[in-house]
């Protein structure tokens, strides 16, 4: 066995442009704070020195806890603004505590949404030039780079046609090498791979990308070490997608390389940020509803005898129990082990409750609960313990939906997969929106989905 030396771990290699970007996010924050200092003919000293100086270095902290100065080649321009308002939002955030110190809070206040505004603004505006600038001089041949793919999965395939669609890239693409199977004819076929070892020998290609299955391990090898005898770059496309990977990336644990295939989005700086926004919008929201939450307390005690709240055991994120607040909708209150889903004119839910149940005004105690740390406001709908029970050796992947804290909406019930799962194929197109929920997860992703809730996530003909 081959041992692992520190010098044969991955190091990052900081590319001319992610130096450009650091450069222009330093001048652009504090050009910022000077402009907006300037306008307001405020001195440009002490207090606001300190002010940006604090904001840059949580921004370069949480830039590298996100990894956000990487290579974004072959990346959407939205998906690097996206997370580039996101790192300089929860920079001003976490810097804001500087205000308590001004005398003039007012003042100050402006000036700091000010700054945030144009500074925003700014990065943006920088990002696009930035990339619009590398993608000119790559249209003019400088930084490009041959690319042809080893092997036929069609992951490799599709690698191909997004680097023809995204020209300013810098990719030329020569085509895909494999041994080609008798009467099948694969798309930009450009040899065998003996022909590839030879193309890349003679400087026809730059990168080589191998898409081959976990079965031809052994032919990677040997291609692998004939590409050692040239000077093209070899990168590997693992072959992790045959299974359903959960937010798969690819990590270092002490040196090695790793590629988790089901994890947690939610690590680190987002799990702060999801429970900020969890604290914010459910303490907002609790303070709105009061009212109605008083009135359904009241209409719920009236309808049948019994307790206002119903607390069910559920399972909460990593499998682990949670009581989840519902208000009581029914004349029974089942938290056994044989838990029967509720039916259309179902004899055991009363008439407040019905109403209840069709407007999920039921679940607004869950609120609390968001608020207590139990729960989420978007998330996979927490599932009785019975059912969990059931499912999870019925559906492949079902238990992977605890990975996160379950959520009063979700992006399986906006879509429509909410209520009664009186069949199998129900429960399963349920799980498969929240796996992919999990897999998309971002804070916009989650704003997304308590916008929509608003219009379609409260009324459902499936729920009785």
């Amino acid at each position: 066995m081959t041992n692992l030396k520190k010098r044969d771990r991955a190091k990052t290699n900081a590319s001319l442009i992610s130096i450009v970007q650091r450069f222009s996010d330093i001048t652009i924050m504090f050009g910022g704070l000077w402009v907006v200092c300037k306008v307001n003919a405020l001195p440009f000293f002490y207090m606001h020195l300190m002010m940006a100086l604090i904001t840059l270095v949580v921004f370069q902290m949480i830039g590298g806890m996100t990894d956000f100065y990487r290579s974004w080649r072959g990346v959407k321009i939205m998906t690097e603004l996206t997370l580039l308002l996101q790192n300089w939002t929860l920079s001003l955030i976490f810097s804001a505590g500087l205000l308590a110190f001004s005398n003039d809070f007012d003042n100050t206040f402006r000036i700091y949404l000010s700054w945030y505004l144009l500074t925003s603004m700014g990065l943006m505006i920088s990002r696009a030039v930035i990339r619009f600038g590398a993608g000119w001089l790559r249209n003019l041949g400088y930084n490009t780079r041959r690319v042809a793919v080893a092997g036929d999965m069609p992951m490799g395939q599709e690698l191909l046609e997004g680097f023809r669609n995204e020209p300013w890239l810098g990719f030329d693409v020569v085509g895909v090498y494999h041994d080609p199977q008798p009467g099948c004819i694969t798309t930009d076929w450009a040899g065998n791979l003996e022909q590839l070892v030879d193309d890349a020998k003679s400087g026809k290609i730059h990168n080589v990308y191998i898409a081959m299955s976990m079965n031809d391990a052994a032919c990677i090898k040997n291609l692998v070490r004939q590409l050692a005898d040239t000077t093209c770059s070899v990168i590997l496309i693992p072959d992790v997608f045959t299974f359903n990977i959960l937010h798969s990336r690819v990590e270092e644990v002490n040196g090695v390389p790793v590629v988790p295939l089901y994890d947690t989005p939610l690590s680190g700086i987002n799990r702060i940020l999801k429970r900020i926004e969890d604290i914010v919008l459910s303490s907002l929201i609790l303070l709105l509803i009061s009212p109605v939450l008083l009135g359904i307390s009241v209409a719920v005690k009236l309808s049948s005898p019994g307790p206002i709240i119903f607390r069910q055991t559920r399972y909460g994120m990593d499998g682990k129990p949670i009581k989840v607040w519902k208000f009581r909708s029914m004349k029974v209150m089942e938290n056994d082990k044989v838990v029967t889903q509720a039916t259309q004119n179902d004899p055991r839910v009363t008439r407040v409750g019905s109403f209840l149940r069709r407007t999920s005004l039921d679940e607004l105690p869950q609120f609390i609960n968001v608020l207590t740390g139990g729960m989420s406001i978007v998330g996979p709908r927490p599932h009785a313990v019975a059912h969990n029970e059931q499912y999870r050796s019925l559906i492949e992947g079902y238990m992977l939906r605890h990975k996160v804290k379950p959520g009063i909406t979700g992006w399986a019930q906006i879509n429509g997969w909410r209520g009664e799962t009186d069949t199998l194929e129900k429960m399963e197109k349920r799980i498969e929106f929240d796996l992919e929920y999990i897999r998309e997860w971002s804070l916009w992703f989650d704003i997304k989905i308590v916008f929509l809730t608003i219009f379609k996530g409260f009324v459902n003909k499936a729920a009785y």
